[in-house]
């Protein structure tokens, strides 16, 4: 199965979610959900995690949480594995309780902060379990209105803060928000993720893609949408830089394009074969081969470290 892309660094800010294995229920009693919100308090306590966002549903939740620490995957360990440890004890289970790795959206904050607290606090009104978010009592929606005391573990401040802060007026204008998109078919801000990793502007996933990601050793082959973020020359790009380097006449000439293809630009290799008219096996065993070769050919390494500084691969 393909890996998602992680994005983790300090105070990054991310839409999680986690679905029960098949669809099933995770949370079948009242005892569940508050050992669940247990979870969330280790995880803020142990782990630095700021909560700003919660809501269970019956086989999924949902999570606006910041990272200080920039441990996003160490969070959702502990939060999912105690809870799964705890409900199959339990219920005299074993195994996976959730369906594969958890989802997290890395979010550019003040874009979308506001937009992603009203489509998961509105979950339970679009899930026909209540008229109105006031109704659901496993969610933070309630904090957000005045109408409980929020836990210690939960920050609310972030989110007030752009309708005036906590108080009467930024109660009140908070709730005309989200209540106001009840009898509206309002689209989902997720819609707009980018790559299964991304929701926010050009210049943010830019900064992204600049600070934390280009640096990185990752297979861009084997991640799906990863090709939109990271930037991979094109096989013409390639082709233009070997023929600058070796000349179009040389014998690896091809070779030599179609292994930095493989390498480097992000395509998969039916897109490669496509573009050099051979099939993507094909692709795989010819990169595999000079790849063994270069390891053992200086001249043929250094050709290939001129070409990358060509194509600024790895300037």
């Amino acid at each position: 199965m393909a890996r998602p892309l992680r994005v983790e660094f300090p105070e990054a800010f991310y839409h999680v979610t986690s679905r029960g294995n098949e669809r099933k229920v995770v949370f079948r009693s009242t005892r569940d959900r508050e050992k669940f919100l247990s979870y969330l308090e280790s995880a803020h306590h142990r782990y630095g995690a700021v909560i700003h966002v919660y809501c269970l549903m019956e086989n999924h939740y949902h999570l606006l949480l910041e990272t200080p620490r920039g441990n996003l995957s160490q969070i959702l360990h502990h939060i999912n594995g105690a809870y799964t440890t705890y409900f199959n004890i339990k219920r005299g289970r074993s195994g996976h309780l959730f369906q594969g790795r958890f989802k997290g959206i890395l979010v550019e904050r003040d874009a979308y902060c506001e937009e992603l607290s009203r489509y998961v606090h509105l979950n339970p009104v679009r899930a026909g379990l209540a008229k109105s978010p006031s109704e659901y009592r496993w969610s933070s929606y309630r904090h957000y209105v005045g109408e409980e005391r929020e836990p210690e573990w939960l920050t609310t401040e972030l989110v007030l803060g752009y309708f005036g802060g906590r108080g009467r007026s930024g109660y009140k204008r908070y709730r005309e928000f989200v209540e106001e998109g009840v009898p509206m078919e309002l689209e989902s801000p997720l819609r707009k993720v980018i790559a299964a990793t991304f929701l926010g502007s050009e210049d943010f996933i830019k900064r992204i893609r600049g600070e934390y990601l280009e640096d990185r050793k990752i297979d861009r082959r084997n991640i799906p949408g990863v090709k939109q973020v990271l930037r991979g020359p094109s096989p013409e790009e390639i082709e233009k830089a070997v023929a600058n380097v070796i000349g179009e006449d040389h014998f690896l000439y091809k070779k030599f394009c179609i292994y930095l293809s493989h390498q480097d630009s992000g395509l998969s290799l039916e897109e490669i074969g496509v573009h050099f008219g051979m099939k993507g096996s094909a692709v795989s065993q010819l990169s595999r081969r000079l790849k063994k070769a270069g390891d053992t050919d200086n001249d043929m390494e250094r050709i290939l470290i001129r070409i990358r500084k060509e194509l600024c691969v790895e300037c």
